[in-house]
């Protein structure tokens, strides 16, 4: 038998690698740019054409290479951040594996032009397909000039399953900014399609993250920190009333490092129980600082994910930190005790004061207000006389209402049939044998009789899906009607929320929303749908915003639904809003008109029935 066993070639072990560390141009944008930090850069500029599919280019004041190094950084495993496995214990640097360059230099076209301080000429390599295609001495300034081309041109597989450039772009912008928040002293530009997006000074934390994400949000976030032997915290939080069901920042950073952690995650919401509605989301960023034995960041290849050794202990601290940034930044009225120039108030003097009588009250116990009153009694404010007469014969208005007995009202008798109307017999025998009385209860539920049994309501989800079904009609026939606002209102958006307006741009004029840029990531709201009366559409515009951002599709449809969504959700009728029979007449006759009555968009109940029969057992 002959062997079977041979090493792949290293173009072939270059793409697989590739899979783990390059899956999108994002990756490529996030790892050239921390070799840029790494190489001690103070500037870094980022150009991307076609959401890098066509281009993607990184250039840095760092430290450069040399003639040498430029060639052998696209070798796999050669790096120049460690030397030995105990330095992956005291990691200082971004990356350490020397996987990045070979992996990019395996899917895609690159050329890097790079000096050092020290030389006073360059080096240019071009590589294609792991294969080097040139080099040569080039002229150009200290740092390195990175330039991705055509990325995944080799592996058609990997470039066709790529996202729109809507949403790739996107996705670069996530990676872009995860970086600039961590490092505010470096100086970001980044240009998307020859257009700037950014421009990012230098700064303290604060400003970088006003810088990125709007001057609003400098107002909504308090400052948190604190110090312990385990470890350091430090950065912002939200403000209870800045909680958002969608589209918070929030932001972990360990070391300098972006990091996902559900269960730091749940410390930060725990710290605000009570404070924000349920459901809703704060923006945090939080820089942890932690001795590098403590923590392993070598668990995945996009590490983003960390182990730490003592995590309970550092959910402890952080929880507290929140707790107390809450407390003690959070505004609270003030009591004033400074009584310069203010009015005397009279004390009670009870020397003065002690021949003062109480008040007192005359009691009559022989009234009865079932009994013949007297014929005239003085009104204490009129001073005039009145006359109140009693029935001899008032017991008998009560009859029928005995506690425990067989007796009903009249009135009992017709709300009992109502019961003897049915859902048997599909939509149209409900509309036609439905109570035309109806009942809410504790401003949550609308209950109606029908032939089998009692039914059940939700009256938020039931608007919600009439709504909805009326929206996605507006935006599939073209037919939204437009209200002018009085005062038009400004919204801010961030260059990434900016990327997913574009996207949904026309879906949302199909609504009748009107906005008119006006530069720098600000719209003005001229118009709105019609019916949308009594809502935040500021708020409204950037909730779905965020719920497009997160749900990161591209398909035409799903931004319908989820526009239609958010905007029925938000002009629906809320929880404990008291209805009349004619409005909860209207919720039922269009919820049985509409596409799905059962279940609302989010697949949530609607209707719930409970049967005559199972009344009946109830009552036996």
């Amino acid at each position: 038998m002959s062997d079977i066993i041979q090493l792949l070639p290293d173009s072939v072990a270059n793409q697989i690698a590739a899979g783990e560390v390059i899956q999108r141009p994002a990756s490529v944008i996030k790892e050239l740019v921390e070799n840029s930090i790494d190489a001690g850069a103070t500037t870094v500029n980022v150009l991307v054409i076609d959401a890098g599919r066509t281009s993607i280019q990184v250039i840095d004041n760092g430290a450069g290479m040399s003639e040498t190094d430029a060639r052998m950084a696209f070798e796999r495993h050669a790096t120049s951040k460690i030397r030995k496995a105990d330095d992956l214990f005291a990691l200082h640097t971004m990356g350490f594996r020397g996987e990045a360059l070979a992996s990019i230099a395996a899917v895609a076209q690159v050329e890097l032009r790079t000096r050092t301080d020290g030389d006073e000429i360059g080096t240019h390599i071009s590589i294609a397909a792991s294969k080097v295609t040139g080099q040569e001495p080039v002229s150009c300034p200290v740092g390195s000039n990175f330039s991705v081309e055509n990325i995944f041109y080799n592996v058609p597989a990997r470039r066709k399953f790529l996202k729109s450039n809507t949403t790739e772009l996107n996705n670069i912008l996530t990676a872009f900014e995860r970086i600039a928040l961590v490092y505010p002293k470096v100086n970001f530009t980044f240009h998307s399609n020859g257009t700037e997006m950014f421009n990012l000074r230098s700064g303290s934390v604060r400003q970088r993250i006003v810088d990125i994400f709007g001057k609003k949000l400098s107002q909504d976030i308090l400052p948190v920190g604190v110090e312990t032997t385990i470890c350091k915290i430090s950065g912002f939080i939200g403000k209870p009333e800045a909680s958002r069901k969608k589209g918070s920042h929030q932001y972990f950073f360990v070391n300098g490092r972006y990091m996902k952690h559900p269960y730091f995650h749940k410390a930060v919401m725990n710290a605000y129980e009570r404070l924000v509605p349920a459901g809703e989301q704060v923006p945090y960023f939080i820089y942890f600082e932690i001795n590098p034995e403590d923590i392993d960041v070598n668990i995945h290849p996009t590490k983003t994910e960390i182990k730490f050794e003592n995590e309970q202990t550092v959910w402890q601290i952080l929880h507290a930190a929140v707790k107390d940034s809450i407390g003690r930044f959070n505004d609270v009225p003030s009591i004033d005790f400074d009584t310069e120039g203010k009015p005397d108030i009279p004390v009670y003097n009870q020397a003065q004061d002690s021949a003062a009588s109480a008040p007192g009250v005359s009691l009559n116990p022989s009234y009865n207000p079932f009994k013949e009153t007297p014929h005239s009694q003085s009104s204490p404010y009129t001073g005039a006389a009145r006359k109140e007469h009693v029935p001899e014969s008032w017991d008998k208005l009560y009859e029928g209402l005995r506690r425990g007995g067989t007796d009903i009202t009249q009135q009992e008798e017709e709300e009992t049939d109502l019961f003897k109307a049915s859902v048997g017999g599909g939509r149209d025998d409900v509309m036609e044998e439905k109570s035309p009385a109806h009942y809410q209860y504790k401003g949550k539920y609308i209950m109606t009789a029908v032939k089998s049994g009692l039914m059940v309501i939700d009256q938020h989800r039931a608007h919600v899906r009439i709504l909805y079904d009326e929206y996605l009609n507006r935006m599939k026939d073209k037919a939204g009607q437009s209200q002018q606002v009085l005062f038009p209102e400004m919204v801010q958006f961030t260059p990434s929320e900016t990327v997913i307006l574009q996207k949904a741009w026309q879906d949302l004029e199909r609504l009748g929303f009107e906005l008119t840029p006006l530069g720098g990531g600000s719209y003005s709201i001229n118009g709105v749908p019609a019916g949308l009366d009594g809502i935040n559409f500021v708020k409204l515009l950037k909730d779905m915003v965020g719920e497009e951002a997160e749900a990161g599709k591209a398909v035409a449809d799903g931004i319908n639904k989820r526009i239609a969504l958010q905007m029925a959700r938000s002009a629906a009728v809320p929880y404990g809003q008291v209805l009349n029979n004619d409005e909860m007449e209207n919720i039922v006759n269009g919820l049985f008109a509409s596409s799905n009555t059962n279940y609302a968009p989010d697949g949530k109940t609607i209707v719930a029935l409970l049967k005559q029969q199972d009344i009946e057992r109830l009552l036996d």
